[in-house]
């Protein structure tokens, strides 16, 4: 069964990372890229963004961060925002990860572990804004502030930022997050705190609203050419990557093409989208274990290709439509793709 491709273009990436970066202006972009790199291979999307100059990456995980530091050398800062064990915690030190802290525990945890290592450790405070997605709450702020600022006076630490997460419901509960994060900053800063890099927004908020951006900024799915579900198209933002599969027979009306036997493609999909053919669009028939049936075109030969989606040049849809039809963000049409699937990069 010849399977699908995930072709990525360097090209496209570098310019959508160019619109993000103008977008943002004068905040400096932190590029995220979680779920290896939106499903681009974190690698490759790390590589090529400080290739084009951004000087901060994100990452979920400390281990993706330890992995993406040999591949983009000491240069560039490395941002890793899950709460870790102590193996890791050693391990971003060492590799001087820049640390999302967002518990009291944890916070103790990342200074006894630089004491113990005799390093510094980077710390970015995490402010609870009402979302309760980890996070410090008002209560519990001023003492992580202090205990941190003794830290960096013992030189075990640098209080390098404080950063939240926005949940982008509406623009009232977004002004309601930023006024209690701003307020948690103030406090810090009144402490004596100089928090270089304070960042809040994410990806459609730092977009759309220029007023909820901080000196550094957190960006995915756009740099990836994936707009929000149900928003509008962005400015100088396209895919950065198209899925392909090969035709492996004519049936009747129907082109068949192989995709393999993985993960991916959502079978709901079927009847609802349209793909890119050497004729122009045609509708999706079905997705099945190994194969999609498309509707016919004319002339259609085995060893043709059909694209699932990209950037519409023979007629597919985008990620982001695909995923509209059916309920779900554009994310998760590229993270599905599980590594049975081929990348090719260009």
């Amino acid at each position: 069964m010849i399977g699908p491709v995930l072709r990525a273009d360097e090209t496209v990436l570098r310019a959508n990372i160019a619109a993000v970066t103008a977008r943002v202006d004068p905040a400096v972009l932190m590029m995220v890229v979680k779920d290896d790199g939106y499903g681009l291979g974190a690698a490759w999307s790390a590589r090529v963004a400080v290739a084009a100059g951004v000087g901060w990456i994100g990452t979920y995980d400390i281990p993706t961060a330890v992995r993406l530091r040999a591949e983009v050398g000491a240069g560039p800062r490395l941002f890793a925002w899950v709460t870790s064990e102590d193996a890791e915690i050693d391990a971003a030190l060492r590799a001087g990860i820049d640390l999302g802290v967002g518990t009291r525990d944890y916070l103790t945890r990342v200074i006894a572990r630089a004491s113990a290592l005799g390093a510094r450790a980077r710390i970015h405070l995490k402010v609870d804004t009402g979302l309760h997605r980890n996070g410090l709450s008002a209560e519990e702020w001023d003492e992580a502030v202090g205990f941190s600022l003794r830290a960096q006076a013992l030189g075990q630490a640098e209080l390098a930022g404080a950063w939240s997460h926005l949940a982008e419901a509406s623009d009232e509960e977004d002004d309601l997050a930023q006024a209690r994060f701003l307020a948690a900053v103030r406090r810090a800063r009144d402490f004596g705190a100089e928090l270089p890099y304070v960042h809040l927004t994410a990806s459609a908020a730092t977009w759309a609203r220029p007023e909820l951006r901080g000196s550094l900024v957190r960006v995915g799915a756009f740099c990836y050419g994936v707009r929000s579900a149900d928003g509008p198209e962005l400015p100088g933002i396209v895919p950065a990557a198209e899925l392909t599969a090969t035709v492996l027979g004519i049936d009747g009306d129907e082109v068949v093409a192989g995709i393999g036997s993985f993960d991916g493609l959502p079978s709901t999909l079927g009847g609802r989208v349209q793909v890119g053919t050497p004729a122009g669009p045609r509708t999706l028939r079905s997705v099945q274990l190994d194969t999609v049936r498309v509707a016919a075109w004319d002339g259609a030969a085995v060893g043709d290709e059909v694209v699932l989606f990209g950037r519409g040049g023979s007629g597919e849809s985008s990620p982001t439509t695909l995923a509209e039809e059916i309920g779900t963000v554009g994310e998760e049409i590229l993270c599905r793709l599980t590594a049975h699937v081929r990348r090719e990069y260009r």
